[in-house]
């Protein structure tokens, strides 16, 4: 569906809403990923700059699949906006990242993303992608 890997898949399951539209990823962050060496090691929260990139990530499943060759999608990131990182997610959290298509022009595509821990917003963003390959 996308290109991302370990260590910078930061997805473990997603359940598309609406194909094209709508949808949610899921990830609990373990006591061991990468980034906790540094931030910070004695109180480990999860950067900022990933939760919006696992939002951009669930965002790049769902559009992709809108493709009849969405293999061959590739949805590059462009931008972000509005981003509000409301409470700390910490080792152990679950996270579930809820994607929302807002609007395109052209080849670009605009989401609306929020983050949930327990149904409690954590991080919210709008943001855009750009679609090419298709």
């Amino acid at each position: 569906m996308i290109p991302h890997r370990d260590p910078f898949l930061f997805l473990s399951r997603i359940k598309i809403i609406e194909i094209g539209y709508k949808g949610i990823g899921y990830r609990q962050f373990t006591a061991d990923e990468f980034f906790f060496k540094g931030h910070f090691p004695t109180k480990p929260i999860v950067p900022g700059v990933i939760l919006i990139e696992a939002l951009a990530q669930t965002a790049g499943v769902v559009v992709s699949k809108k493709f009849e060759n969405h293999h061959n999608v590739n949805v590059l990131f462009m931008s972000v906006s509005k981003a509000k990182f409301r409470k700390p997610v910490i080792p152990e959290d679950t996270i579930e990242f809820h994607v929302e298509f807002i609007n395109k022009v052209k080849s670009v595509y605009k989401f609306k993303g929020v983050a949930f821990k327990a149904e409690i917003i954590v991080c919210e963003a709008e943001f855009s992608a750009m679609i090419i390959g298709n």
